[in-house]
């Protein structure tokens, strides 16, 4: 006599039908009902926005690393290069550094304009890549401090960011940029946040 189950007697119980008297039935049922495998046994999680997925390990893995402050500093880096590239054009290409068309100076061609263009987008491009990268990395140290993802980290970080880049032009202007700054992300976050 061998311990372990008969196959046989397990296709049997499993063609048996689980919850009504009729296979058909019970297949339907199980149609709609779904799989009655559960990942854990005894876990509860309350229906209260529909359907409830349980997350894999890759889904986990993934959200993490978009999550991550390294992650957030970089998209900032690089989406702040777009936008500060295409207003850096706009600028360039609406108000060009031309000498007098009147003087007897030599003309500027075409290759010179371009040229200043470039230089200008850069420029731009490049700082608004920073202001965003020390944006972010601010605004994810003070998120991970306090624990709480909420307006006044964005306040916070807008008013530090601030208050470094005008730092540059003295105190005052390092208090007023500040200030500027943090009301600017305060709107923006209360913009994003009622939509």
């Amino acid at each position: 006599m061998s311990m372990l189950p008969n196959p046989a007697d397990q296709a049997a119980e499993a063609a048996k039908a689980r919850m009504y008297g009729s296979e058909d039935l019970d297949r339907l049922a199980m149609q709609f009902v779904g799989n009655m495998q559960r990942y854990r046994e005894n876990i509860v999680i309350p229906r209260t926005m529909g359907p409830v997925k349980i997350k894999t390990n890759e889904e986990k893995l993934l959200e993490s690393a978009v999550e991550s402050c390294g992650f957030k500093c970089a998209m900032a880096c690089v989406m702040g290069y777009g936008l500060g590239a295409a207003l850096g054009l706009f600028s360039a290409s609406v108000n060009p550094n031309m000498a007098d068309p009147f003087a007897n100076t030599k003309k500027q061609t075409a290759r010179e304009v371009f040229r200043e263009m470039r230089a200008t987008t850069h420029s731009y491009a490049k700082n608004f890549a920073l202001i965003g990268a020390v944006f972010s990395v601010v605004e994810c140290a003070i998120e991970s401090k306090r624990g709480v993802t909420d307006w006044r980290n964005g306040t916070y970080a807008g008013g530090i960011t601030g208050g470094l880049i005008g730092l540059r032009a003295g105190i005052k202007a390092g208090v007023i940029g500040g200030l500027g700054f943090a009301a600017f992300s305060t709107a923006i976050d209360f913009y994003m946040h009622s939509r």
